[in-house]
């Protein structure tokens, strides 16, 4: 009953998301409000499900990933301006958290895991996901209402 329901609203945000990210256009991934960039924030969604599978639900990163993420926008050496890879990016993080979450057992989803973020269920770790992605899609509205250039 977790995972089927979890799902629903899982995919239904998810979907939003990306429709969003492939409809826009490759000049607004670099405009940016303080540090954080679209592009950036595409990157980082990505990045926190890859981070939240492996905390949560105990499915290691992909091998080679690179976290470039991980110490806010600021600390970031890196620009995403290419739209294919970031969509690449986001539907593989999707993908590799719908695996996560299917390969859970049904008791594990209220058992409280130890981690980097302190404990946390993995259901509750699906609803940080969603309350996080519907943010960032929040600010990338926003930056493209009110930024005009870089």
């Amino acid at each position: 009953m977790t995972l089927n329901t979890v799902l629903q609203i899982w995919n239904s945000v998810q979907e939003r998301f990306h429709k969003t990210a492939k409809n826009l256009p490759e000049q607004d991934l670099s405009l940016k409000m303080g540090n954080a960039s679209i592009g950036y924030m595409l990157r980082h969604n990505a990045e926190v499900e890859f981070m939240f599978a492996e905390w949560f639900f105990n499915r290691p990163m992909p091998e080679g990933l690179i976290i470039h993420t991980a110490r806010g926008a600021a600390g970031a050496k890196t620009e995403f301006t290419n739209l294919e890879e970031l969509v690449a990016i986001l539907e593989a993080s999707n993908e590799h958290m719908i695996h996560a979450m299917n390969e859970l057992p049904d008791e594990k989803w209220n058992e409280p895991v130890d981690s980097p973020m302190g404990p946390s269920t993995p259901l509750e770790a699906v609803g940080r996901l969603i309350y996080h992605t519907g943010i960032h899609a929040g600010q990338i509205s926003l930056i493209q209402k009110h930024v005009v250039t870089k």
